[in-house]
């Protein structure tokens, strides 16, 4: 069966709780790796968790998250990207479909910025992109409410993720797997 890594980092359990709803919208259609980047993977600045990148080349498709701080993604998982340049040189993750979430403090905590640079790295690597096809403000369900087609922007109200954001995550796992299965 393809395999989908979900690498991300996540510092307060806001994009971890994204990264599962992904897990849990692909789990019936593809296998799942929820790949954590901690700060024990980050030595002297550098990403060293060679396990992870091993995963990433064992997958059919990369669903890519971080929080988004100061208008881009967190160090931590720039760090991830960073560390990706060796197989970026050996293009060992083309044609691979990818995707990517964040999360940010505001509605429009420049989360676009964060989408862009996941799509950038994955457009690096000769990628395959899957953004959201649900319009935004349009879904009876209210599922990509901030509008963003890139990829899963959202932000915390009154202190919790929306379970339409929830809901947003698990279409875009399901999404990025049948896309898999059919691009496999």
């Amino acid at each position: 069966m393809a395999l989908l890594a979900i690498v991300y980092f996540s510092i307060s359990g806001t994009t971890e709780k994204l990264a599962h709803a992904v897990a849990r919208g692909a789990d019936s259609i593809v296998d799942v790796a929820c790949c954590r980047i901690t700060g024990n993977d980050i030595m002297s600045g550098r990403f060293q968790n060679e396990s992870v990148l091993e995963t990433v080349d064992r997958a059919s498709a990369v669903a890519f998250g971080s929080p988004t701080y100061m208008g881009g993604a967190a160090a931590q998982f720039k760090a991830f990207g960073d560390a990706s340049s060796e197989r970026w040189s050996r293009q060992r993750w083309a044609n691979k479909i990818a995707a990517g979430f964040t999360t940010g403090a505001c509605a429009s905590g420049d989360q676009l910025h964060t989408l862009t640079y996941f799509t950038i790295l994955a457009a690096q690597h000769g990628m395959l992109w899957c953004g959201l096809d649900i319009p935004g403000g349009e879904d009876v369900r209210g599922r990509n409410r901030l509008g963003s087609q890139l990829g899963l922007a959202t932000h915390l109200v009154d202190g919790a993720l929306p379970q339409s954001d929830i809901d947003t995550a698990e279409y875009l796992g399901q999404r990025l797997a049948k896309l898999t299965m059919r691009n496999g």
